[in-house]
Order: structure tokens, then sequence, then C-alpha cells
């Protein structure tokens, strides 16, 4: 995993529990992602150095506008990369690792192409 992608994951990982928690801590991250705390740190103090989280005293993580931007990028690339193969019959599960590999390498001109063309077949 490269250093870009892996940002990107913490990122996506905020977002989504910012969704279910009403705070986030690198606690949480860390059980989310199984990973151990001390790797939660580093990456914290890296996004938050390059302004794409902040973290108040109380430890508590909020995404700023430049790490929201990213982590709703990652996200729905994610959700529609990840429906579209489950669409397709491929297994929920493999279709959600797949996502998960794609969502970082796409560019954004194929990835607004796949999206013109699925809504375009689906006449959405």
């Amino acid at each position: 995993m490269n250093k870009n992608e892996s940002a990107e994951n913490y990122l996506e990982t905020i977002l989504i529990l910012s969704k279910r928690l009403p705070v986030v801590r690198s606690v949480d991250i860390a059980a989310e992602m199984n990973f151990k705390k001390s790797s939660i740190s580093v990456a914290m103090k890296n996004l938050r150095e390059n302004g794409c989280i902040s973290v108040s005293n109380a430890g508590f993580i909020t995404l700023t506008k430049k790490g929201l931007e990213i982590a709703e990028m990652i996200y729905e690339r994610h959700t529609f990369l990840s429906g579209w193969l489950i669409s397709l019959g491929v297994d929920e599960t493999i279709a959600a690792e797949d996502a998960c590999r794609m969502e970082h390498v796409i560019s954004k001109e194929s990835f607004a192409a796949i999206k013109k063309y699925v809504a375009d077949e689906n006449n959405i």
C-alpha cells in the first residue's frame, strides 16, 4: 500500500466513523481498521501536518475541508464501485475488496465515464 493510499484509507475511515459516532478518536480508528494505536498515532500526525484533520485537546479527530473532500471522493468511489461489481454478480466480499483497491488508482476521468455509462445503461 502506498503512502497516498494509506492516507486515503485513514480519511475514509474517519468519515465513516464520524457518521456512526458522536466523536472520532484514535482508538476508534485503530479498532475499525484493526491496527495498533501506535500506528494510528503516526498516521494522524502526518494527516494533521498535511492539513487533512484537526485534533482537539481532548483527542477528538475531525476532517478539515481538504480531508473531507478526499474522504468523500474515496468513499463515493468505494460505494459506487462495490455496488456496481455486486450488480454484475461479483460476491459481496470480493466486490468490497476489489473496490478498495480500485478506488485509489482510478482516474477522475475514468470514474466519471464509468458512472455516466452505468447511469445511461440504467436510465438514471
